[in-house]
């Protein structure tokens, strides 16, 4: 007669399977995604365990540019009310404004953490804005519309696009001197430098393209065009940008396509397109590399993209005109 009870032989894989799953589970991201949206002056809080909304903070005017400084606090470009507002994700509370200039649409801190780079929209400027203060130590004038803004990791250069003048502008830190203008495609928007350092890539809103330019020469050193099958080439309209720690793999919100491409950084080619909501816009890589999180600024959602399987796992709606993300785990 066969026995009905389980064998040590199966509880053994039974366990084993069990405690699979369970460090399964336990590798996804613990934390909070705080998402920023421009038309309700608020961050959406989300669990990215359960990718369930669990409420919202208020924060300044039109909430735009976010991310996280070294001392863990988040910091939030406010565009209409000239100002990022500080927020402890401990407490989920503001504690206090600093002053961006007119306009601010995104910014970047030093690797200190004592001086914040903003682009002011409608001055046609960079400004050094003293983290602690709110001082303002230098305005730098670039071209119309400065828009992205990224420091270089040892600190000594600030890389601010132009989207009217195709252009970034390379400044030197310690002077606030324009080093060297870099023709890019049309209407530039955000950057990333790859982990080496040697590297820049910049996306042309307008171009359907990244510009890759050298951080030693400030030379174009190469361009990669995207397209998406069934979208017309003014609708592929890439924006934000983000890369794997080890420099391999880079992501990019495709825009009004409504996809992100997955890229090879040594070959240089589209691997993926991952369908996501409406104008795909900016995007943020959790600590395991495991989950890529996607504003849609026209879905008013965050879709969560699953890395190893290029496939999306769930949409979740979020603030009116989301356009930030920063993960806190």
């Amino acid at each position: 007669m066969t026995s009905t009870a389980a064998t040590p032989r199966v509880l053994l894989r039974l366990a084993g399977a069990l405690a699979a799953a369970l460090l399964a589970t336990a590798a996804l991201a613990q934390g909070t995604a705080y998402v920023s949206s421009e038309k309700d002056n608020a961050l959406t809080m989300i669990d990215m365990a359960t990718l369930t909304v669990k409420g919202t903070v208020p924060t300044c005017k039109r909430a735009r540019h976010v991310q996280r400084s070294a001392d863990g606090m988040i910091w939030v470009a406010c565009t209409d009310s000239n100002a990022a507002d500080v927020i402890d994700p401990a407490t989920n509370k503001s504690v206090r404004r600093i002053p961006l200039g007119d306009e601010p649409e995104a910014f970047d801190l030093s690797p200190d953490g004592k001086t914040v780079y903003v682009s002011n929209e409608d001055a046609g400027e960079a400004s050094f804005v003293d983290a602690a203060s709110g001082k303002v130590l230098k305005k730098v004038k670039v071209g119309d519309e400065p828009e992205g803004v990224k420091v270089s990791a040892d600190g000594k250069r600030v890389y601010v696009t132009s989207e009217v003048a195709s252009l970034v502008h390379v400044i030197d830190t310690a002077t606030g001197q324009v080093v060297k203008n870099v023709k890019v495609g049309k209407r530039p928007r955000r950057m990333a430098i790859t982990p080496d350092g040697k590297e820049l890539w910049v996306t042309n809103e307008l171009d359907a393209s990244v510009t890759i330019v050298s951080t030693d020469s400030h030379d174009v050193i190469g361009t990669i065009k995207f397209e998406v099958k069934g979208a017309r080439a003014a609708d592929i309209t890439p924006v934000g940008i983000t890369m794997t720690r080890d420099g391999k793999r880079a992501f990019v919100g495709l825009g009004k396509a409504n996809h992100v491409a997955f890229v090879d950084v040594p070959s240089r080619k589209v691997t993926h397109q991952v369908l996501v909501g409406k104008r795909a816009w900016n995007v943020a890589l959790d600590k395991a590399e495991q989950r890529l999180w996607v504003v849609n600024g026209l879905s008013d959602d965050v879709t969560v993209v699953d890395v190893a399987g290029a496939k999306a796992i769930k949409s979740i709606p979020v603030g009116r005109v989301p356009y930030g993300v920063v993960l806190v785990e």
